[in-house]
C-alpha cells in the first residue's frame, strides 16, 4: 500500500516537472542545434524558416537557457556563467504577450498556467505587469544557477525607436522580422557586452533590406540558418496537406521553405499551357462582364470574361489593346465587344474628370456613349466582415495566380496580349513594376467584380442580352476564399 502511494507521489511529481519544467523536455532538430552552436562565435543570428518549423519554440528555449544558466550537456553555443539582462520583442504589445510571453511564462489567459512556459516556475522570482493591458507582463526576474538574478524585459516594434536605446544588454530575441532601425539599435545595445541578437521569422515581407543583409551580404559575426518542413519531423503529411491547402501558390515557397517569395522575378511563374485553352462558344447562361483599363498615358485595354457558376471556372475569352485612342474610340471598341449589354467594370481613374474637353467624369462619358457601365469603381471582394475589400494589387494578382494554379482561370489561346503581359509582368526588390500590365489590370478588374456585377446571357448567340434572374453567387467568390 505504501509503495502504491509512493508511486502515485512520484507520478504526480513527474507530471509537475513536465508541466513546470518544459526546458528539460527540449530536444533539438539538426537545424536548431546548428543555430544554437553558431552563437559561440557569432553575435547576430537569423533563423529564417517556413511556418510551423519550431522557430519560436527554439527562440524561447534559447532565452530560457541564458536567463537560468540551465544549459544542457549537448549545448555548444554561447554560455553565461552569470545572471543576464535580456530583451524579448515582437511585432506589437498584443503579439508579444500572446506569443513570446506565453512561450516563456505560460498562457497569459490562464492564471493556473503561470510557470508552464520554457522558464521553470520555481525560478521565476517576480513579474511586473504592464498597466492598461490585461495579462501583459512588462518584466520578469529569473533566478540564475549562479545564485544571482537575471532580468527579462518584453518589448514590441510598435514602440518608438528610443525605447530600444541606452541600456547595455546581454541577449536580445527578436521574434518576427523587425524594422531595420530597431535591429541596428539592438546590435548596438549588445555590442558593449559582447552579447548576441538572434532573430526568428518567416520572410513574409519578401526580400527586405534585413533579409538581403543575411542572405547576400552577410558579414563576419553574422550567421543564418534556413529550415523547411523537411527539417521539422513533427509535421506529418496530414498537417502539411492541411496547411498547403490554405496557402496561395505565390506564398507556398515562403511558408514551406522559408525562402522570400516576393523578391525579383515574374509575378505569374506558371507555364502558358497550364493557363490557355482553345476557344469555344460561351453558353448563354454563363455570367459575363468586361473589365477595362483607361489608357491616359498607356494603351486602352478591354478584357472580356465569362464565368461558369456551376464549376466556378472563369475564362478570358476576348481582348483588345490599342494606343492613342480618344474616349469615343475606346467606347466604340468596348461596344463592339458587347459592352452596350454586358456590364462594363471600370477602374478608379474612370471617375476622374475630363478636364481637357467636356469636364465630365470619364465614367459618365462612357455611359453617354451607350455602354452598360457599372457605376461603382473597382474594389476587391469584401472581407468576412462585409467591409470594403480595398484596391490592393497584391490581393488581385495572388487571387489570379491561385485560380490559374487550380486550373479555374483559363485564357483563350487567341488572347495573345494577356499571355504576352503575363510573361513580362514582374517584381523588382519585392515591388510589382507598374508596366506592361494593361490587359492584366483590365482582366483583374473584371474577374474580381464578376460575382457582384456580372450578369448571365449570350450576347453573340441570341442577339440580345438575357438579364433573367441573377442566380446565387458562389460564396467562395464573395469572400475571396479560393
Amino acid at each position: 500500500m505504501e509503495s502504491q502511494e509512493r508511486l502515485l507521489e512520484l507520478v504526480k511529481e513527474l507530471q509537475g516537472r513536465q508541466k513546470f519544467w518544459r526546458i528539460k523536455q527540449y530536444s533539438p532538430y539538426g537545424w536548431q542545434e546548428k543555430f544554437i552552436t553558431a552563437s559561440s562565435n557569432c553575435a547576430q543570428l537569423l533563423a529564417m524558416t517556413g511556418n510551423r518549423c519550431g522557430k519560436t519554440y527554439t527562440g524561447a528555449y534559447i532565452m530560457a537557457c541564458h536567463l537560468t544558466g540551465l544549459y544542457p550537456e549537448w549545448w555548444l553555443g554561447r554560455r553565461y556563467d552569470r545572471p543576464t539582462e535580456c530583451w524579448a520583442a515582437g511585432i506589437s504589445t498584443d503579439t508579444t504577450r500572446d506569443i513570446l510571453q506565453s512561450e516563456l511564462l505560460g498562457d497569459w489567459k490562464n492564471p493556473e498556467a503561470f510557470g508552464t512556459g520554457m522558464i521553470p516556475k520555481e525560478l521565476i522570482i517576480d513579474t511586473v505587469r504592464r498597466e492598461g493591458k490585461p495579462g501583459c507582463v512588462q518584466a520578469a526576474m529569473v533566478r540564475h544557477v549562479s545564485g544571482g538574478i537575471s532580468s527579462l524585459i518584453f518589448k514590441s516594434y510598435e514602440m518608438s525607436q528610443d525605447k530600444f536605446m541606452g541600456t547595455a544588454i546581454d541577449v536580445i530575441w527578436l521574434d518576427e522580422e523587425c524594422p531595420k532601425d530597431i535591429y541596428t539599435q539592438c546590435v548596438t545595445r549588445t555590442a558593449t557586452r559582447g552579447g548576441i541578437v538572434y532573430l526568428t521569422f518567416t520572410p513574409e515581407h519578401g526580400l527586405t533590406e534585413l533579409v538581403k543583409d543575411f542572405m547576400y551580404e552577410i558579414k563576419p559575426g553574422q550567421f543564418m540558418v534556413q529550415a523547411s518542413w523537411d527539417d521539422a519531423p513533427h509535421l506529418d503529411d496530414a498537417i502539411k496537406e492541411q496547411l498547403m491547402s490554405v496557402y496561395s501558390p505565390a506564398e507556398r515557397k515562403m511558408r514551406v521553405s522559408g525562402q522570400p517569395s516576393i523578391g525579383s522575378g515574374v509575378v505569374f511563374p506558371i507555364q502558358e499551357d497550364r493557363v490557355t485553352c482553345s476557344p469555344f462558344d460561351i453558353p448563354d447562361h454563363w455570367f459575363r462582364c468586361i473589365g477595362i483599363d483607361l489608357g491616359f498615358d498607356h494603351p486602352n485595354a478591354i478584357a472580356c470574361l465569362a464565368w461558369d457558376p456551376e464549376t466556378d471556372n472563369m475564362y478570358l475569352y476576348d481582348e483588345r489593346s490599342e494606343k492613342g485612342e480618344t474616349i469615343g474610340m475606346h467606347a466604340d471598341a468596348i461596344r463592339s465587344k458587347g459592352g452596350h449589354q454586358i456590364p462594363v467594370i471600370v477602374p478608379h481613374d474612370a471617375f476622374k474628370h475630363d478636364g481637357a474637353t467636356s469636364g465630365k467624369r470619364f465614367v459618365t462619358l462612357l455611359e453617354e456613349f451607350g455602354l452598360n457601365v457599372v457605376m461603382h469603381p473597382f474594389s476587391n471582394p469584401p472581407g468576412p466582415d462585409g467591409k470594403h475589400g480595398g484596391n490592393s494589387v497584391e490581393y488581385g494578382v495572388n487571387w489570379m495566380m491561385t485560380k490559374m494554379d487550380q486550373g479555374s482561370f483559363k485564357v483563350f489561346a487567341t488572347c495573345t496580349k494577356f499571355l504576352q503581359e503575363m510573361k513580362l509582368y514582374h517584381r523588382k526588390d519585392g515591388k510589382i513594376i507598374d508596366r506592361n500590365d494593361d490587359m492584366i489590370s483590365a482582366a483583374r478588374y473584371g474577374a474580381l467584380m464578376m460575382a457582384r456585377h456580372g450578369q448571365p446571357g449570350g450576347v453573340f448567340k441570341s442577339g440580345g442580352f438575357n438579364w433573367g434572374n441573377k442566380p446565387l453567387v458562389s460564396q467562395r467568390w464573395i469572400s475571396g476564399v479560393v
